[in-house]
């Protein structure tokens, strides 16, 4: 990566959010989904990043 992290956007964190869940990587996306909604100023766009990529630590079912 060659741009300075300060200059990506909200848009730029939930491209990589997505592509962190196809490649199975919740957690990374649930992160990088939690900087877009950071930068989000709208409080109803940000509700909606976050309910779309949850927290995986809460929403896991243990197997045994």
């Amino acid at each position: 990566m060659t741009r300075d992290p300060a200059d990506l956007t909200a848009a730029d964190h939930l491209d990589a959010a997505r592509e962190m869940t196809a490649a199975n990587r919740p957690f990374l996306a649930h992160l990088l989904a939690e900087e877009a909604a950071r930068r989000t100023t709208d409080p109803a766009t940000a509700a909606g990043i976050r309910a779309t990529f949850p927290d995986p630590a809460t929403t896991r079912e243990e197997t045994d």
